[in-house]
């Protein structure tokens, strides 16, 4: 491990600026040796004797199943904790919370509809923090969405300058696609969005990814035509319209619905574009059936290897 990499030592991972390049490679890397092992029926104990503790104030599937199956096959334990359950939903601070749960896990990971939740936790926590999701980034989904790239197309991903060009289409002023933008500018990869003015990613979020830019040369672009920002990319993502708490699900359907994903779309891509989505998805309004169940969807793979790549950063962060 370099110099760089030691750094991560009983770190947070709130964004995906708390991670380095080599960083974020070490755990594509490693998620890869944890799935074969796991593949072959030879899983490692590796966090045997530790405990996760797991904050939820959203319903989860996927992060919760992932994390918990994933402790488990490390030899630790996972400690579902809902927000309601907790004294959280009495009143009781997220200081005092963060402080006496440090006593007791050795890492937390919380799924929150504030970010700054995610942030107090990691300032007033002696032990790791992880983010499962906030309301401005979904580090983990990131991280995942990429290795998951990374598996089909190999080392061209590696070397510099990538000519991999990822389009997210639909709402552009969400978790996920900040998310990636970070980690997209960070590893040097080409990121394009599609959306409607009134939902385009935020100025304060484009303003954190400047110095990788400069760094990596990624090229990001910014369209409101969905067409134009698919045009023979290799990669077109997207992500539900509604999230869960939002109260403006008939006006956000209808300024979105030109950018759902269907064949029409998917034909100004390359022939062979691989279709991704976070999950949950809400068929016949961001994504039809007939691409999320085709032949160009890796949507299943993404959602399988959230276990994987989150047993690496757990790895990273725990066994320190």
């Amino acid at each position: 491990m370099d110099k760089e990499s030691k750094k991560s030592k009983n770190r947070n991972l709130t964004t995906i600026q708390d991670f380095t390049s080599n960083e974020i490679w070490e755990i594509f890397k490693f998620a890869k040796k944890l799935k074969k092992l796991q593949k072959i029926g030879k899983p490692r104990e590796l966090l045997k004797g530790k405990t996760l503790a797991m904050i939820f104030q959203k319903p989860s599937t996927r992060t919760r199943v992932s994390f918990e199956v994933g402790m488990t096959q490390l030899g630790g334990h996972a400690l579902y904790l809902n927000a309601n359950d907790l004294q959280l939903g009495r009143g009781e601070t997220i200081k005092d919370t963060a402080m006496v749960l440090s006593r007791y896990a050795d890492g937390i990971m919380a799924r929150v509809f504030s970010h700054k939740d995610i942030e107090d936790l990691a300032k007033y926590s002696s032990v790791p923090v992880i983010n499962g999701l906030s309301n401005k980034f979904h580090p983990c989904q990131a991280l995942t969405d990429i290795f998951t790239i990374w598996e089909r197309v190999g080392k061209c991903l590696e070397v510099q300058p990538l000519n991999i060009v990822i389009a997210f289409v639909g709402d552009g002023d969400n978790n996920v696609t900040n998310s990636l933008l970070l980690l997209c500018t960070r590893l040097g990869i080409n990121f394009r969005v599609g959306s409607p003015k009134k939902y385009q990613i935020k100025p304060e979020i484009l303003k954190m990814v400047e110095k990788d830019i400069k760094k990596t040369g990624a090229k990001i672009e910014i369209f409101n035509d969905p067409f134009e920002a698919v045009r023979n990319v290799d990669i077109i993502y997207t992500d539900t319209w509604v999230s869960m708490g939002r109260k403006d699900e008939k006006e956000r359907i209808k300024v979105l619905t030109p950018y759902q994903v269907n064949k029409k779309l998917l034909l100004q891509a390359k022939k062979n574009v691989m279709v991704m989505h976070c999950l949950p998805a809400h068929r016949g309004q961001e994504i039809t059936d007939e691409v999320m169940d085709g032949p160009n969807s890796i949507i299943l793979d993404q959602a399988e290897n959230r276990l994987h790549v989150q047993k690496a950063i757990l790895m990273k962060l725990l066994n320190g």
